[in-house]
């Protein structure tokens, strides 16, 4: 019976170590968030910032699929700040927009945030950074590493995990 319970706390204690992030324990420096600035704050400025949000989400879920680590994913989206500009330009164009977006990876403070059950405290983070045009309005913003904002498509019912610590956990959970 000891070994059963050493084995199950082993169990439990890893998977805290390796989720400690997800729940907001991590440290700032555990997180690469992505900001989406739209051109301005008109109607229809801020309608195509979700209309590239969504595409560019879509684009990036496999993208992402094997990052490991928050370093492993800023070097996939550094190799893919084209691809990445690319798919948000085309919505643009498809919208009738006549400006364009650029990407980059920054360091820049955020207000405290919470995504369901992951609360990020305010401060400094490393972020994806898509300015739409000027990039001066209202924005969006989320989680790319570890890939909350990514676990699914635009399909509700369609999850895909990207993140080895998301097949930890759903392996777990069933």
């Amino acid at each position: 019976m000891k070994w059963i319970v050493c084995g199950v706390c082993g169990v439990i204690l890893t998977v805290l170590l390796f989720c400690a992030p997800l729940f907001g324990t991590g440290s700032q420096t555990d997180y690469l968030r992505i900001h989406i600035r739209a051109n301005s704050n008109s109607a229809e400025d801020q309608r195509v910032k979700y209309m590239v949000k969504d595409a560019v989400v879509e684009a990036l879920i496999p993208v992402l699929s094997e990052a490991q680590t928050k370093q492993q994913a800023e070097e996939l989206i550094r190799q893919n700040f084209e691809y990445i500009e690319a798919v948000a330009d085309a919505v643009l164009r498809s919208e009738g927009f006549d400006y364009t977006s650029s990407s980059r990876l920054d360091n820049e403070q955020f207000p405290t945030r919470t995504y369901q059950d992951i609360t990020l405290a305010a401060g400094n983070y490393d972020a994806v950074i898509i300015d739409l045009g000027s990039g001066e309005g209202d924005n969006w913003w989320c989680l790319v590493y570890p890939a909350f904002c990514f676990t699914k498509s635009q399909n509700s019912t369609n999850y895909v995990y990207i993140s080895k610590i998301w097949e930890i956990i759903s392996s777990i959970k069933r």
